[in-house]
């Protein structure tokens, strides 16, 4: 994993701005409301006039809560915690979401740019490490323009942009030179479990996510830490795995190594659970056994990955020894 001094650290957005090129990219991704494309699904819709797509969400940006966040991985939490922002709605919408009154229901409160702005602020000021935009896709337009605000009030944290991977990759390639972190989710590599799994237009997850995953690489390359380990810069892969290797976990890691660095920091997460309507579908009514997350950490290291999560290392390592005694 590359280092960095903190104290050399500038945020993408900083430089973006300086160069004055930050409000000309806000303009472009804010035009989104008035037609709707920020997703794959593409619906079309007047977001301003108050219509709604399929995510649900209207122009004006919900958001359920905002605080230092420790249940994120180790280089995002450090010490004082990843400064997460949860927003209301969601364009996947899993049956298994473990988020679902928040992400299904759109559980949240209405916040204006200047709000969100004070949000980013706060977290600044309450010493996090980053700014964690949980859930963005559908917002984008209105994080941006709080951004601008919140650069004019001295935000000086690294962006990360924490995604369940359903992206178009048109509106990633917007944000290069504004986001610092990426963090996606892929969660499927079969688009037949996506499709039934999530919404029933996302059967092409697996392509859409695996094209944003490029680019987004492309743009901020392998993670970067400070002297610390905090997260400063790079790409971070979760994977989720579950029963009956409905995610495609082998599939993931060999993707991942055929297309990336081996040293990409990937999160291979044994915290499944059978969430809202999983209990719907036999094959993933259940938790994970021990097995299946072992070999799922067997086949990443079969693949050549070098540098997965922390956290998943130490579960093996317990389970291995449970195994073993």
């Amino acid at each position: 994993m590359a280092r960095a001094s903190s104290q050399d650290f500038q945020p993408a957005y900083l430089r973006l701005a300086e160069a004055g090129l930050l409000d000309e990219r806000i303009e472009a991704i804010a035009a989104q409301y008035d037609r709707c494309e920020l997703c794959p699904h593409r619906c079309g819709v007047n977001r301003n006039d108050g219509e709604t797509g399929l995510c649900g969400a209207s122009a004006r940006v919900q958001v359920y809560s905002h605080a230092p966040h420790f249940g994120e991985e180790i280089p995002l939490v450090g010490r004082r915690g990843s400064g997460a922002i949860f927003f209301s709605h969601c364009n996947l919408r899993c049956v298994f979401c473990q988020n679902w009154p928040v992400a299904h229901e759109g559980r949240g409160r209405g916040a204006t740019d200047r709000q969100l702005a004070d949000r980013m602020i706060d977290l600044q000021r309450r010493g996090c490490h980053n700014i964690n935009l949980v859930t963005p896709t559908h917002v984008l337009p209105s994080i941006v323009r709080a951004l601008a605000i919140a650069v004019r009030r001295g935000l000086r944290l690294p962006l990360v942009y924490n995604t369940s991977g359903y992206e178009r990759v048109e509106m990633i390639r917007l944000l290069d030179g504004i986001v610092d972190i990426y963090l996606p989710d892929l969660k499927f590599m079969d688009g037949a479990q996506s499709e039934r799994l999530a919404m029933e237009r996302a059967g092409d997850y697996p392509a859409m996510a695996q094209a944003a995953i490029l680019e987004m690489h492309r743009q901020v390359g392998t993670l970067v830490t400070d002297e610390r380990g905090n997260a400063l810069r790079g790409l971070m892969i979760r994977h989720l795995v579950m029963p009956n290797r409905v995610a495609g976990t082998r599939e993931f890691v060999a993707w991942v190594a055929e297309h990336l660095p081996l040293d990409t920091y990937v999160n291979i997460m044994p915290q499944w659970r059978v969430e809202h309507r999983a209990f719907e579908h036999e094959d993933i009514a259940r938790g994970i056994t021990v097995g299946e997350f072992l070999e799922a950490m067997d086949w990443a290291r079969a693949a050549g990955l070098t540098n997965l999560d922390e956290r998943s290392v130490s579960a093996e390592k317990v389970y291995r020894q449970r195994l073993a005694s």
